[in-house]
């Protein structure tokens, strides 16, 4: 493809997707060779946007010029994991069940006859991700899942690849991969567009811009590579500045009876030949706050999945959880009802048509999905934390028509009304955009100052993004076995 060959132009000045219209006053176009920066808060319209490049030129009133039939057009998002393995249709407490996920492809089986072995090679080691070949597409971590789908794309050879929240879930080192991918991809000829909602996230090889507030598209900007500070200033007036927030009651539902949290003695866990786990050790008293940090693969998910009492490896380690040894006695629903969870791949167990205030409400029970009845008490509980969080103007819509940073807030709420005495918040403002994530730092802040009995255990990749409440002398770091 030659560089700076113009692929397409937005004419219309309002392009529209599945119901939703955005203003387009700035028609602007998308060249070869070039990266592409779509920036704005949650829900502003980014990923509409997105859809529309790549798929909605013929829909409405929508006025794109280009070849169509020539241009190959590729697009990732994370909820791409449920047409490579269909784990819609299992539950989310199967999903370290090594009997319940047989049926799902390994990344071998995915790949095989769709790339040549020497590129394959060479984009696996381009994210360091050598290792994965063998391992079932469930039981890869969620940053080795994102690099994965991009391989997987990258496979179709595009001419425009459109990539959601790239960085989210990734550690420091593989960004830094990504980038220098991302940026090979450009200078070779493809265009890249990057939908993202953080200022501190935008790559140096950024060349323009497109800002978008409210679905509205503003004027392209072009990027001066060499003052990168001054288009992030400029970008900041993107986003909502509110950082207070007004939380109902979040005094724990079952008092803290119990000195220690949770310990886990020298375990365990390994799916065959494949370790994830190597004499791990950590202990977590009452009231203690921990972060826990760990690069993509390190099995950080799968350790927590044994102390939420989801791994059924559980059962052959020495685990301590609220006093209690695992295995005499306690069901699995004791455990979870004193603990707060979320992960990053948790939303995408909640496809079928739940409403928002449904999805926020079921957090009231023990399971992940909405498989029990609602109370109207339960509504109002629910209801309370999205006024909490700004969403209750959306609480009749479906949650899977959200954005995926407004899916991601509202299962912060989900977690946070629970009023568990644990929290385990695995990389909870993945997919938030800036203000945000201030206000769930806020929210956290809060809880676990009026609550000092509570225990926090918190996930990241961006060490900045720690809470003030979690010490030095409280960081578990996590290595690969």
């Amino acid at each position: 493809m030659e560089i700076d060959k113009i692929l397409l132009r937005a004419e219309s000045v309002t392009l529209q997707y599945t119901g939703v219209k955005l203003s387009n006053p700035h028609p602007f176009d998308i060249r070869a060779g070039k990266a592409y920066v779509v920036m704005g808060e949650n829900g502003s319209g980014k990923t509409t946007l997105g859809k529309i490049i790549e798929k909605g030129w013929n829909i409405g009133m929508n006025r794109i010029i280009g070849d169509k039939k020539s241009l190959k057009i590729k697009s990732i998002e994370f909820t791409d994991i449920h047409s490579l393995t269909g784990c819609n249709d299992t539950y989310y407490q199967q999903r370290f069940e090594s009997t319940a996920n047989d049926g799902i492809p390994t990344v071998e089986e995915l790949i095989s006859g769709k790339i040549d072995e020497t590129l394959w090679h060479e984009l696996c080691r381009s994210l360091s991700i050598d290792d994965v070949r063998h391992k079932r597409i469930n039981y890869l971590s969620s940053g080795e899942l994102r690099k994965f789908l991009i391989i997987n794309m990258l496979t179709e050879q595009p001419d425009l690849l459109i990539i959601d929240n790239p960085y989210i879930g990734l550690d420091a080192a593989s960004r830094k991969l990504f980038d220098n991918l991302i940026d090979g991809l450009t200078k070779r000829g493809t265009a890249v567009m990057l939908l993202l909602c953080n200022t501190i996230d935008l790559p140096e090889y950024t060349d323009f811009v497109i800002p978008i507030r409210n679905l509205e598209i503003g004027k392209m900007i072009a990027v001066d590579n060499g003052n990168l500070n001054s288009t992030r200033e400029k970008l900041s007036a993107l986003f909502d500045s509110r950082s207070h927030i007004d939380l109902p009651d979040t005094t724990p539902l079952v008092p803290t009876d119990y000195d220690t949290a949770f310990s886990l003695d020298r375990c365990n866990v390994a799916y065959g030949n494949n370790i994830i786990l190597h004499d791990v050790s950590w202990t977590v008293k009452a009231g203690e706050k921990w972060a826990l940090l760990g690069r993509n693969g390190s099995g950080k998910s799968t350790l927590l999945s044994l102390v939420y009492a989801d791994n059924p490896q559980g059962y052959r380690n020495r685990i301590t959880i609220f006093d209690h040894r695992r295995g005499t006695g306690e069901s699995i629903w004791e455990i979870k009802r004193r603990i707060g969870y979320i992960s990053p791949e948790m939303h995408l167990y909640f496809n079928n048509g739940e409403t928002l205030l449904t999805v926020v409400a079921s957090g009231l029970h023990d399971n992940v999905g909405c498989f029990r009845r609602i109370s109207d008490e339960q509504r109002t509980t629910a209801l309370q934390w999205l006024q909490a969080f700004g969403l209750d103007r959306l609480a009749d819509r479906y949650f899977n028509t959200l954005s995926s940073g407004e899916q991601r807030l509202a299962l912060i709420a989900r977690t946070l009304a629970r009023r568990a005495s644990l929290l385990i918040l695995d990389e909870p403002l993945h997919g938030l955009d800036m203000a945000r994530k201030r206000l769930v730092a806020r929210a956290i802040e809060q809880i676990t100052a009026s609550n000092q009995d509570i225990s926090l255990v918190y996930v990241t990749h961006y060490e900045h993004e720690i809470p003030a409440v979690i010490d030095h002398d409280h960081i578990f770091r996590l290595t690969k076995p």
